[in-house]
């Protein structure tokens, strides 16, 4: 870990653990892990290392600078609740503005002076005789600590598929999630490849100046409006008054959303999935005038199996006469273009990855191997699965935020981390205390809580006949919460201590 005082070195050196002396390990510098390092430091530790392979903190708002980059969580809601900001420019923030937003809390919460930026982990190994997690980077280098966080998330590893001939392509190529600022698209034909939540933002963008578009679309997604619109200077006055006028604005937006979590049940109270797919359905009509393009783009499952789009200039770019609108994916990359799946060339100059990320995966590239050297991989054999989203049963002093089945489809995910941060504090408090060297989830807790979990998740949406970022291969949902943010917010208000293991030393 990093270089201490004197003093910290003596502590060290005592066999009392205390807050002081607890080194913890975070890895990424994103909304996660800025955040749970602005609370561990409020509330005791020190000695925290931030491990974040990139140059900056930010995390996926760092990375993704596509244009017209930007949340559909709106902007009140997607700030951390202790951390209000009242000068948000849009309802729907864009990218400059969130990371600004991060950098900015980096700053007034002094967390850059515990972030190793250029150094990627990739190996993370528990040793079960000292207690202890050993991390390795791409250097070499290993450092130790006593708890291990990862704030990496769900969506920091695009996935860019392995098409035959890619390699051979003649032109530019690159994922939305690393957009190549040097590639002029002015006048050239670009082949999207995909149709997510990226692309419904860029795609309206690069429709302007692109010669011709080529959007492939296997399987279209529904839309809904967003409604954009800009806060003037009386709004943001109004904002940064008293902190009740934010905090009731939040509480308005997260209450409303909760409330439509029932619009993505199987079972729907109220009506309310019939109304959310007639809304979806009259904004495609009102956008889409063509019989022809809207049954192209009106997709075959019920609204919400997949991310529900939201865009107000999506649809209105692919109506213009520049762009083409294919219902199929691609089966090859020629040196001219790609091969559809119809079995026709389709020329272009660039191509434009709009598939997503290895949403599944969790930690992929890095290795993290827990008690008597078990592979997390080997755990996750049949799907990734985590005790409350959190942690993992053989994997001591681990957690993980933004983890296993805590991903929403329709409130904000930093609602999630906060309550994922406030529970893992508890639990570190735990292992800071004279007398214990870790906690771990006992396997039977760890269990008894994912069946739950996938009961619940069984009366979704998200569990019905669609291919989603949600499931893995094998069709398990295992990056979705199945309730309302409520509902986990009870769960993780405290710990159970007759679920975990307390290791003495």
């Amino acid at each position: 870990m990093k270089s201490r005082s004197h003093w910290e070195e003596l502590q060290a050196m005592d066999t009392t653990v205390s807050k002081s002396t607890t080194r913890i390990a975070i890895l990424g510098a994103g909304m996660s892990g800025l955040g749970a390092a602005a609370k561990l430091k409020e509330a005791g530790y020190s000695v925290i290392d931030i491990f974040e392979k990139s140059g900056g903190v930010g995390g996926t708002w760092r990375d993704n600078t596509y244009p017209g980059c930007g949340c559909d969580v709106p902007s009140h809601l997607y700030s951390y609740s202790f951390e209000l900001n009242p000068d948000w420019d849009y309802k729907w923030s864009l990218q400059p503005q969130i990371l600004k937003y991060f950098e900015d809390f980096a700053d007034k919460y002094d967390v850059r002076r515990h972030c190793r930026f250029n150094t990627e982990i990739t190996d993370c190994r528990w040793n079960d005789a000292a207690n202890t997690w050993t991390l390795t980077d791409r250097a070499g280098k290993t450092y130790t600590a006593d708890v291990l966080i990862s704030g990496l998330g769900q969506l920091n590893i695009p996935h860019t598929p392995n098409f035959p001939g890619l390699d051979a392509f003649k032109g530019a190529a690159f994922h939305s999630a690393r957009w190549d600022h040097s590639v002029d698209l002015k006048g050239k034909t670009v082949a999207v490849i995909g149709n997510g939540p990226s692309a419904v933002q860029f795609v309206p963008e690069i429709q302007k100046v692109v010669g011709k578009m080529l959007s492939f679309q296997r399987s279209p997604a529904w839309c809904r409006p967003r409604g954009q619109r800009a806060y003037d200077a009386k709004a943001k006055k109004y904002f940064a008054g008293a902190d009740w006028r934010i905090n009731w604005y939040r509480w308005r937006i997260r209450a409303f959303a909760d409330f439509g979590f029932g619009a993505f049940l199987q079972k729907s109270p109220m009506g309310l999935a019939n109304s959310m797919k007639k809304m979806c359905q009259k904004h495609l009509e009102d956008q889409v005038k063509d019989p022809v393009l809207r049954e192209k783009l009106t997709p075959d499952f019920e609204p919400g199996c997949k991310r529900i789009l939201i865009s107000d200039d999506y649809y209105p770019a692919l109506c213009q006469p520049n762009v083409e609108l294919l219902r199929q994916g691609i089966k090859a990359v020629t040196p001219d273009g790609v091969i559809g799946e119809d079995g026709h060339e389709y020329k272009c100059d660039v191509i434009i990855w709009a598939t997503g990320f290895q949403s599944t995966e969790f930690l992929t590239p890095m290795e993290v191997y827990g008690r008597n050297g078990l592979s997390l991989n080997q755990a996750w054999k049949d799907g990734a699965e985590a005790f409350k989203g959190l942690a993992v049963s053989g994997f001591p002093n681990f957690f993980m935020l933004y983890g296993p089945n805590t991903n929403l489809g329709h409130n904000s995910i930093i609602l999630m981390v906060e309550h994922q941060i406030h529970y893992m504090i508890q639990c570190i408090d735990k292992i800071a205390e004279k007398g214990v060297a870790a906690i771990d989830v006992t396997p039977s807790a760890m269990t008894a809580y994912n069946v739950r979990v996938q009961s619940e998740i069984a009366k979704t949406v998200w569990a019905s006949d669609c291919h989603s970022w949600y499931k893995n291969e094998a069709g398990k949902v295992t990056n979705n919460w199945y309730g309302k943010t409520t509902d986990y917010k009870k769960e993780t208000r405290h710990p159970d201590w007759t679920d975990f293991e307390v290791v003495e030393g």
